[in-house]
């Protein structure tokens, strides 16, 4: 399966889909999706680096409209 065709089946039962993809914004036309997606930018995708995110991730959930990129941590 394609990333396109991933997050075609995402949009239509998730609310928000959540990758470590760092090239995802780049490979993707994101702004057609009505779909949050969240970059999560950790040093792995080990719990141990991906859980300090998660009240982060939980606050944005709470206030992000559709169709957005969101990355967590936010760039500085």
């Amino acid at each position: 399966m394609r990333n396109g065709e991933l997050l075609g089946m995402a949009e239509k039962g998730l609310d928000a889909f959540f990758t470590t993809d760092k090239g995802s914004p780049h490979q993707q036309n994101l702004a057609d999706l009505d779909l949050t997606i969240v970059l999560l930018r950790a040093k792995s995708n080990d719990y141990a680096d991906l859980s300090p995110l998660m009240d982060e991730v939980n606050a944005t959930l709470a206030s992000v409209e559709p169709g957005t990129f969101v990355r967590i941590p936010p760039d500085r």
